[in-house]
Formats: structure tokens, C-alpha cells, sequence
């Protein structure tokens, strides 16, 4: 959606104007994928497809009762009111009152199995969206901000469910409303019913200029949506770095921008939608006038009855007012398949399919080794992130890598945790292809223990146990004495039932750092990856913990992302990294001796101490 500026505000220049202006085309959203989405959506409802049939039915009675009842009231005024015939009427108007009554309990009942259909359609639509991301890939996730996909399991969806509970019900008592009404109009009177439909083209013609630009609209709103969700969530989870460099008033203006953005659009669809009701009420009221008039003129002259003209006053309220509940729904409508695109958008999204064919209970030893393996991110587009990298590491090895940032370690450890699958080369655990063992498989055998440790909002005790989610209360004590974190986690308040905030604030960097030894102990891992563990730890606690990694390292092979030297020291073999390529391999002693990159990154290192 463009936007151009007026004297009193904007004025929106459609996406097709602009093209036409510039001699460009471009195809808008095609109906063919509205009917994919409502197909989709249709595949989940009819799941309660006995129920559905059940509120048509309902819909079908109240459409029916709603008719009877102007008839009714014409006959009444016809045959007792007008003839002084009140003797009899009482027992009539009985019937009438039961109509209503009956009408009442079926627009009750529809409306409360709809409510239980939306709601089951959209449990399972988030449930399957969540489920579908938990097995998208990472790179899915590295091209999207999570505030925009947090907002399709949202407000996408609950626009979907908003639509369900109220716009489908309408949409269909609407249509055999209207239908019904001009079958007993053409019925009463083909003179009058032809009156009454006169508006109709005006109505088309109204609400095709309408929707022809809401629809758009609504599709660019849910997206600005989207957009303003993920800058917020973006901004929030980093507010330590926006203060830290006081970029305040940047994220600020920023922000206004995305609002000013979802302002503009979302002004111009509510005016253009708001233009329905305006013109369905203008249209309908003259509709009015001219039933009234006209009908006055027949009755004058014996051609109607009274009856037939309150009837006919009535239904021609009831032929416009299904229109206008059908054009005031077009735009729930739009807005819901606009949502609903988006949830199917990211549910349509390849999985991650796990290829893998050994069994579940394949146990590794922990033998590693890379043959010629290229990589590169797919948004790193021509460049490659390894470059031929091959080793060969023994189960119980531990392998240092260090380099400078962008070398390419920590793309090593992805490729061995299958967070990303090569596409040249291969990656061997005890000779097999990882591409051959179920991701399953291979993680339950692997502990990570990262720079930046994650915890979850749950006790002290189940953020542990996310090791391994049947290790006993006491194997999870064991391994917090182990990792040196027992001491503090009983000076919290309620020791290992302390409940954790998201991000853990209330604890020190060091100590959920321990936190996450801990969980790597409890896993009792064949492989360790660790992305320099005490690398965010002062000096007092790494001493601390260093015990207890080289505990925990003992017959598992280890990777390290190493970034201090005592981790180098210990290490059985150094891989030295430059530009995606493994460039000298050694002891630390012997890679000092050999006075190359490794000698010469370790002067820098005491040049800069000094």
C-alpha cells in the first residue's frame, strides 16, 4: 500500500495504480489462492462436520421461522385486525408468539454449536502451527523475526476464529434468508418484488468498488500487524543492547514509523469498509420509500391488500438487511482469509525431514569425522561459510577450535548437532552419515553447553531435567554438586523449586552458566559441544566449574569453541580456523613450536595483556 500526502492526511494510491502509472504490471493475490486457504480451513472443520450440519439445519429453521413471521402479522391485520374479528385471534396470535419463541432457541443453539466449532477449528489450527514450527529447520528461522510469526499464531488466527463464531452463520442465514424472501415477495406481488429489487445493481456495483480495495487492505493490514509485533518483541528481547548504546530515540522513531504505517493502513480499510453500512442503509431506505409509495398507490386502488403492504414494508427490511449483513461480512471475511494465508503460508512451509534410517537405538561411540565438507548459509548466498574441512577425531577426543570470528567454528557445531545438512561432503559419527541417523538419535546422545545459556520459565529443577526428561530428583542433585551448583540453588527461595523468569534475571550470568553444566551432567551425553562454557564467567567461578568440565569431558568426545588458553591446554587436538578452512591442526605445544597462525594469534593474545 502507497500512500500520498494531502493537505488534511494521506491518501492511499492502490499497488496497481502505482504500477499502472509506472507502465509496470504485477499480479495481484489470485482467487485460486483464496480457494486453497478456504479449502484448507475446510479440512479442519470437517472434523465437526456433524455438528456443522447441525447449525445449517438450525440456520435453515430460523430462516424459515423469520419469514413465517411477517406472514403471519399480514395475516392477522388481513383477517382479524381489519375484519373486527378478535374472537378468534387470540389463538393466532399463540402461534404467533410460539414462532418467535422457537425462532429465539434456534438462534441460541446455532450460535453456541458455532462457538464450539470455531473454537475446536482454531485449537487445532494453532496446535498444528505450533507443532509445524517445532519441525521447520533453523534457516527457516533465521530469515524471520519471531515477534511476526508470534503474531500469526495470534491475531491471525484468532481473526479466523472471530469469523467462524459470527460471519459464518450470517453469511448462510443471510443467503437463504434472501432467498426465501424474494420467493414469497414474487409470490405476493411481482410488481412490488420487481420495485424492490431495483436496488440491486446499485448494491453490486457499491460494493464492488468497495471490495475491490478492502480486500487489499486488509491483506497489507495483517502484514503491518506482523511487522509492528516482531519490531516489538525484536526491541524488548534486546533492550539491554538499545540502552547500552543509547539508541533510545532510533527504536523510538522506528516504532512510530511501523505504527504510523499500520495507522494509515488501517484507517483507509475501516473507511472504505465503513462505506457498507452507510450505503446498504442509504439504498435500503429508499427501497423503503418506494415499497410504501408504490404500495400506498396499489392499495388505493384495490389492487393489494394492507396486509400485503405491511408484509411487503417488512420483507423489503428483510431482502436488504441479509444484503447488507452479506457485504458488512465480506469484510470479516477478506480480513480472515488474509489471516488465515498467513497461518497457511508458514503450515505449508517444507519440514525438516528427518531421512535418517538407523534405528533409535543406535548407541555411538563418539569417532567423528568431516570429508571435504563445503557449506554456506542460504543467506550467505555465494559465499562459503567451510571450504573442504575434513578431520578425523577419536571417541573420547577433545577438540579445541579456535580462529577469529566468521572462520567458521560455529558452523561446525551446527553441522554436528544436524541444526543444517551439507550439501557437499559428509559428516560421519562411528562411519555412519549423519544424514543416516535420525536427529532424535543423534541429539539424545548430545549435551550442549552454550555461551549465552537459555532457560526456560519453570523451576530450577525442570530447566535441569530439559536433559533428560526421565532423570530422578536425586540423579538431578547429583549432577548440580557436580557442576558446583548445589550451593547456590539452595540459598535461593525455594531451592530447586525456585520458579525462573524467561531469560533468568534473577540469577547471575555465572550461575545460570552453571545452571547449564548442570543440564549437560544430567544428559550424560557421548558427545559434548561447548561454545567456551566460561567464557561469560568471571574468574572466581571458572576456576570454580573447571573441575567439573574436565568431569564431565572424561571419555565423551568434546568439541570447544575455545576462546581462553586454559581450555587450549587441555585439549587433545587444536583445530586452528581461517576463513572456513582448517589451516593447522596440533597440540597446543606443538602448534607453538610450528610458529605459524596459531603462534602468531597467541602473541597478539599476550600483546594486548600487556
Amino acid at each position: 500500500m502507497n500512500f500520498i500526502r494531502k493537505p488534511f492526511g494521506y491518501e492511499p494510491v492502490l499497488q496497481k495504480e502505482v504500477l499502472k502509472a509506472s507502465g509496470k504490471k504485477k499480479k495481484g493475490p489470485r482467487a485460486s489462492d483464496w480457494k486453497s486457504t478456504l479449502l484448507q480451513i475446510w479440512k479442519i472443520v470437517d472434523e465437526k462436520r456433524y455438528l456443522l450440519i447441525l447449525v445449517l439445519f438450525m440456520v435453515m429453521i430460523s430462516a424459515i421461522l423469520s419469514l413465517l413471521g411477517p406472514l403471519l402479522i399480514g395475516y392477522l391485520i388481513d383477517h382479524y385486525i381489519l375484519t373486527w374479528n378478535f374472537e378468534e385471534m387470540l389463538p393466532f396470535i399463540m402461534i404467533l408468539i410460539g414462532v418467535y419463541v422457537i425462532l429465539s432457541i434456534s438462534l441460541f443453539l446455532q450460535n453456541y454449536w458455532m462457538i464450539g466449532i470455531s473454537q475446536q477449528t482454531v485449537y487445532r489450527m494453532r496446535t498444528g502451527l505450533f507443532q509445524h514450527l517445532m519441525k521447520l529447520p533453523i534457516s527457516f528461522f533465521d530469515k524471520r523475526q519471531h515477534g511476526e510469526l508470534m503474531s500469526r499464531a495470534t491475531n491471525d488466527i484468532e481473526t479466523v476464529s472471530a469469523t467462524l463464531n459470527t460471519s459464518f452463520i450470517q453469511v448462510f442465514s443471510s443467503i437463504l434468508t434472501l432467498l426465501g424472501t424474494v420467493g414469497v415477495m414474487l409470490y405476493l406481488s411481482p410488481l412490488l418484488t420487481v420495485l424492490t429489487m431495483m436496488i440491486i445493481p446499485c448494491m453490486f456495483m457499491a460494493m464492488r468498488w468497495i471490495t475491490k480495495r478492502t480486500g487489499k487492505l486488509f491483506k497489507e493490514q495483517q502484514a503491518a500487524v506482523g511487522a509492528l509485533n516482531g519490531m516489538i518483541e525484536e526491541t524488548i528481547s534486546g533492550q539491554s543492547i538499545v540502552k547500552a548504546f543509547s539508541q533510545e530515540n532510533r527504536v523510538i522513531e522506528e516504532f512510530r514509523e511501523k505504527n504510523d504505517q499500520l495507522r494509515r493502513t488501517g484507517f483507509w480499510a475501516l473507511t472504505y469498509s465503513g462505506y457498507i453500512p452507510k450505503v446498504m442503509n442509504f439504498l435500503n431506505n429508499i427501497s423503503f420509500a418506494i415499497v410504501a409509495g408504490i404500495g400506498g398507490i396499489l392499495a388505493y386502488h384495490n389492487l393489494v391488500t394492507i396486509g400485503i403492504i405491511v408484509i411487503f414494508t417488512e420483507f423489503a427490511r428483510q431482502f436488504t438487511r441479509p444484503l447488507n449483513d452479506l457485504a458488512n461480512q465480506i469484510n470479516t471475511v477478506l480480513s480472515a482469509i488474509a489471516g488465515a494465508e498467513r497461518v497457511f503460508a508458514i503450515m505449508n512451509e517444507t519440514e525438516d525431514i528427518d531421512t535418517g534410517k538407523a534405528l533409535n537405538d543406535t548407541k555411538l561411540k563418539g569417532e567423528v569425522e568431516f570429508k571435504d565438507v563445503h557449506f554456506k548459509y542460504e543467506l550467505a548466498e555465494e559465499q562459503e561459510t567451510l571450504k573442504g574441512v575434513s578431520f578425523h577425531v577419536e571417541p573420547g577426543q577433545t577438540v579445541a577450535l579456535v580462529g577469529p570470528t566468521g572462520a567458521g567454528k560455529t558452523t561446525i557445531m551446527q553441522l554436528l548437532a544436524r541444526f543444517y545438512d551439507v550439501k557437499e561432503g559428509a559428516v560421519l559419527f562411528d562411519g555412519i552419515d549423519v544424514r543416516d541417523l535420525k536427529r532424535e538419535t543423534l541429539r539424545k546422545q548430545m549435551a550442549f553447553v552454550l555461551q549465552d545459556p537459555f532457560l526456560f520459565e519453570m523451576s530450577v529443577l525442570e530447566n535441569i531435567r530439559y536433559g533428560r526428561l526421565n532423570a530422578t530428583d536425586e540423579e538431578i542433585v547429583e549432577a548440580c554438586k557436580k557442576a558446583n551448583a548445589h550451593d547456590f540453588i539452595l540459598k535461593l527461595p525455594d531451592g530447586y523449586n525456585t520458579v525462573l523468569a524467561a531469560d533468568g534475571s534473577e540469577i547471575s550470568q555465572g550461575q545460570k552458566q552453571l545452571l547449564s553444566i548442570a543440564r549437560a551432567f544430567v544428559a550424560n551425553p557421548v558427545i559434548l559441544l561447548l561454545d567456551e562454557a566460561t567464557s561469560s564467567i568471571d574468574t572466581v567461578t571458572e576456576v570454580k566449574i573447571q573441575e567439573a568440565l574436565e568431569e564431565l569431558m572424561k571419555g565423551r568426545t568434546s568439541f570447544v569453541i575455545a576462546h581462553r588458553l586454559n581450555t587450549v591446554r587441555q585439549a587433545d587436538l587444536v583445530f586452528v580456523m581461517q576463513e572456513g578452512q582448517i589451516v593447522e591442526v596440533g597440540r597446543q605445544e606443538e602448534l607453538i613450536k610450528l610458529g605459524g597462525v596459531y603462534a602468531n594469534m597467541l602473541k597478539q593474545t599476550e600483546s594486548i595483556r600487556d
